[in-house]
């Protein structure tokens, strides 16, 4: 399994509206970044993700699951883009924000710190044990 962080504006769409689709989840389009297209085609069935507020907010909110792996994009009228499918595994007991990752020294390296405009990137599984152990989510690590 490989852990990813997806990126919203929680005005556009939030961790609770991801919560509201239920199992059927939602599809992670409208993503316009070659880069980000190419970690979503990386993307396996199962994979986790942390699902983190841009803009307002800048935090971790909850993980969510990849349930369809890369398909073309259906807005993306090109068809250069793909998505994938997610769907919501549960809230972090608090948010974890990027002013504690730039703070703290085990995530100096996370894609997070380093290319903070990337929508769509990968976590370590060292990075996403860490977040997991700081916010007291540790039992979220073996789902």
């Amino acid at each position: 399994m490989a852990y990813w962080l997806l990126k919203s504006e929680p005005d556009v769409f939030s961790w609770n509206d991801l919560v509201a689709r239920g199992a059927e989840g939602e599809p992670w389009n409208g993503v316009r970044n070659h880069t980000a297209k190419l970690n979503m085609m990386a993307m396996k069935r199962g994979d986790q993700a942390f699902f983190y507020h841009s803009q307002a907010g800048k935090e971790i909110v909850g993980v969510c699951e990849v349930i369809a792996e890369a398909y073309p994009d259906p807005t993306d009228a090109k068809g250069v883009f793909v998505c994938v499918d997610v769907r919501a595994v549960a809230p972090l007991p608090r948010p974890f924000t990027l002013a504690e990752a730039k703070a703290d020294p085990a995530l100096q390296g996370m894609s997070l710190v380093t290319s903070f405009r990337l929508s769509v990137q990968p976590v370590t599984d060292a990075e996403w044990a860490h977040i997991l152990a700081s916010v007291g989510a540790d039992q979220l690590a073996s789902q």
